[in-house]
């Protein structure tokens, strides 16, 4: 579209008073030619609202840069519609609130930041939203069990069709063959018999529910609002075309063959949890050996759960299911001895009353780990234990049964390792990542990165596990219940309903052509210019989310629904030829360029940050608000993700005759922060090249670091920032300073 901007300068908020606002309005008609630059008092306030409604109406201003406070704050103040061109200069946290009122260097560093925010403007267009095709909006459910029906019973509530697709021939999963489960309300003493079939009855008869029994998915294709989805029923293919999938296909035991020193296949009456619930439910709690009613009675916890050799991580559920099960034996004989091994009892929240009510009936808590369940002589059992706090020995009273607790594993665990590439004949077989993608037969996506979700190290589905605990690495797909993590029952009913509003928030803006989360409401999407391609496939690789998949060719296949709006394809790319209409490589790379370097001052470097949006910069921000203040060499460029980060945009700073540059990454690694996933650990790995090419330039590798900060680092800001600058005072100015 052809420009017209309008420069707006807030004197508020203390900036007026730390800034000389005439020079800095002078950079903006002078320097840039802008025809409207307009100052006020609070450009948040009506009058200034209405000050810049009125250029925009009798002006013709199609393009605002608004120089005030953080581009995260006032979002709807100055919301001026999806047609104009916005960019916020940030004066107030990271000029005025962290640097000296008055100082020349003050000055010089808002003068900067409005250049910055002026070319990034010139080069931004409005972005025009993505439509597709024969959108859907239908949830497709995979489980019938509990997670699941609660998952399409809350999205058919709330006016959505579901698709319900369960691989056995009835609906209930795990929960048809439980006695009881946990206390669900006050006072939270005694198990609650749960109506089940009053819950399918409730899914089967909803006319906004289609339920397929004895089904399974053959294979998906497609993005969301354009899932295609082939289920395989009885030897027949029915074809559903969904907008978003909740995965809910639970998770299984342990398997308890492998828990020989437990005594398991040894003594037949070592029996696991879901057996003895199962003869909860029957009505007679027996001996398998001999037929017999059984008199008492030892659960061991944590039966190959938190344990290196089996289940590292903890189970969830184990240590409440055996509380109940063990109040329900005293419900039912309140003779009965019954003891409790365990290392540590968790059980939170409400939990804790049916703890104490257990304790009451009698139950007997030994805390030790249990190192072996061996036969007393007289066909009864003994489980001697180690006492966790003294490690002495500990040998139980003879008993008929032992319970063991066995933990969770997730059916998304349950599968080969996928890889994307095969070795080739005479090479070595690659070694698996630990977050590789398993064939586990669930969704079967028809994606270039493989066809299930990528899993953690335990073989739980990925996710945000602090902002976005439902969502998946695949977008669209919302992983829910024991299937995404150990929990119990309330928790797993609570996460079915969380995903199911995922995914009808997933099905609403990518129907509006939005982004989904981290950038929810993001209009622009990846434009690839196919003319330069060489089908490097790195874009394929790195990405993610899975948003590309590849033709016969190696020609990258976008598709813009499944995209999340990182960037990480366009840092990827040799060619530099994916862009955004209002984020590019050029664009960067020019706003880089229209920094100001002193030539000749060598007191005065400059260092360009290239920040995470999503933790880094508002930590910066966090840091202005504290009024800490930090070196004024500083120019901070925000970036959505510095996985975007292309190695031309540090060229273009060194060739600037800029002295160093400084990445601010999420933290990444197994408890990753990056809302991205992978974007912070790509940066890293390009760091390793820049550093190389530095060398080789004979430009000190010290010019360039990165470092990793969450949003909670912003007390260390200040001190990153001077010791970096403190650096490059020692390594000295960049030869190239002034070609």
């Amino acid at each position: 579209m052809e420009k017209k901007i309008g420069a707006y300068i807030c004197t508020g908020c203390g900036i007026g008073e730390a800034l000389d606002v005439a020079a800095l309005a002078k950079v903006a008609t002078g320097e840039h030619k802008v025809p409207v630059c307009r100052e006020h008092g609070f450009l948040c306030s009506e009058e200034g609202r209405k000050l810049i409604q009125d250029d925009m109406a009798n002006e013709g201003i199609n393009t605002l840069v608004i120089a005030a406070c953080s581009p995260r704050v006032m979002t709807d103040v100055f919301d001026f519609g999806p047609n104009r061109v916005l960019e916020r200069v940030n004066l107030r946290e990271h000029v005025v609130w962290s640097h000296p009122a008055g100082d020349e260097d003050t000055q010089m560093m808002a003068e900067d930041y409005l250049r910055m925010g002026l070319t990034k403007a010139k080069e931004m267009e409005p972005p025009v939203p993505f439509q597709g095709e024969n959108l859907s909006k239908k949830i497709l459910v995979v489980g019938g069990g509990l997670t699941g029906l609660t998952a399409a019973r809350e999205a058919a509530a709330a006016g959505y069709e579901v698709v319900l697709v369960e691989k056995s021939e009835s609906l209930g999963g795990y929960l048809k063959n439980v006695h009881s489960v946990p206390p669900l309300a006050p006072p939270y003493e005694d198990p609650y018999s749960f109506d089940v079939n009053g819950l399918v009855a409730q899914v089967t008869g909803h006319e906004k529910i289609k339920v397929y029994t004895g089904s399974h998915i053959e294979k998906i294709s497609g993005a969301p609002c354009m899932f295609d989805v082939t289920i395989g029923s009885n030897g027949t293919q029915t074809a559903e075309r969904v907008g978003a999938i909740v995965l809910a296909t639970g998770s299984v035991a342990y398997d308890a063959e492998k828990l020989t020193h437990l005594g398991y296949g040894t003594h037949p009456d070592v029996i696991t949890a879901d057996r003895l619930e199962g003869m909860l439910k029957d009505g007679q709690v027996v001996r398998p050996s001999n037929g017999q009613p059984a008199g008492s009675v030892a659960f061991v916890l944590c039966a190959g759960s938190r344990d290196w050799e089996h289940l590292p991580y903890c189970s969830a559920a184990c240590c409440v299911e055996s509380l109940k099960q063990a109040r329900v034996l005293k419900q039912q004989n309140p003779e009965m001895p019954v003891y409790i091994f365990y290392r540590d009892m968790r059980a939170a929240g409400h939990y804790e009353l049916l703890y104490k009510q257990v304790q009451k009936d009698g139950v007997v808590f030994v805390r030790g780990t249990v190192t072996e369940v061996v036969d007393d002589g007289s066909g009864a059992l003994t489980v001697s234990a180690k006492d966790v706090l003294t490690r002495s020995p500990i040998t139980s009273e003879s008993v008929d049964l032992v319970i063991l607790a066995t933990g969770m594993v997730s059916t998304a665990s349950l599968g080969k390792p996928y890889k994307t590439q095969q070795p080739k004949e005479g090479e070595e077989e690659l070694e698996v990542p630990a977050d590789t993608i398993l064939v586990s037969n669930l969704l079967n996506l028809e994606y270039r990165q493989g066809p299930e979700v990528p899993a953690l190290k335990y073989g739980f589905p990925d996710s945000h596990f602090i902002c976005f605990p439902y969502e998946s690495r695949r977008t669209g797909i919302y992983p829910a219940g024991t299937v995404r993590a150990p929990m119990d029952y309330a928790r797993a009913m609570e996460d079915a309903t969380g995903a199911a509003l995922k995914a009808i928030q997933c099905v609403e803006m990518t129907a509006q052509g939005k982004a989904v989360h981290p950038r929810a409401g993001d209009l622009s999407y990846p434009e690839f210019f196919m003319q330069r391609c060489t089908q490097c496939k790195r874009c394929t690789e790195e990405c993610p989310f899975g948003a590309i998949n590849e033709d016969e060719k190696g020609n990258p296949l976008p598709n813009p629904t499944r995209c999340r709006r990182c960037g990480v394809c366009m840092g990827a790319c040799p060619e530099r030829i994916i862009s955004f209409k209002n984020y590019s490589v050029g664009m960067i790379g020019n706003v880089i360029k229209n920094i100001d370097v002193p030539e000749e001052d060598e007191e005065k470097p400059r260092i360009v940050v290239l920040a995470c949006e999503n933790d880094a910069y508002p930590a910066l921000d966090m840091v202005g608000i504290r009024r800490a203040q930090y070196n004024p060499w500083v120019r901070v460029i925000p970036v959505r993700c510095l996985g975007s980060m292309n190695l031309v945009w540090i060229a273009d700073a060194l060739s600037k005759g800029i002295d160093g540059i400084l990445l601010l990454g999420c933290k990444h690694g197994d408890d990753y922060q990056c809302h991205f996933v992978k974007g912070s650990e790509l940066a890293n790995i390009r760091m390793s090249k820049i550093k190389e090419t530095l060398d080789r330039l004979v430009l000190e590798s010290d010019r360039v670091r990165f470092e990793q900060v969450s949003i909670t680092d912003y007390a260390k800001l200040p001190q990153i920032l001077d010791d970096f600058a403190a650096t490059l005072e020692n390594v000295g100015p960049n030869p190239y300073k002034g070609f």
